[in-house]
């Protein structure tokens, strides 16, 4: 689930960047895109992978 997030985050980052949209200093390309490698550094750590082994 993290790893389409941070898809997401990659394509917004994108499209912020090559559309050259003015935004202010939060919203910029390059904190989108730290955003989007959080995600990706959670998805591959297993934070978020489903459900759990079961215990026994």
């Amino acid at each position: 689930m993290l790893g389409m997030v941070a898809a997401v985050l990659f394509f917004v980052s994108f499209l912020i960047n090559v559309a050259e949209v003015s935004t202010n200093d939060v919203f910029s390309s390059t904190n989108v895109m730290l955003l989007g490698l959080t995600a990706l550094a959670l998805h591959v750590a297993g934070v978020g992978h489903g459900w759990g082994a079961r215990r026994r």
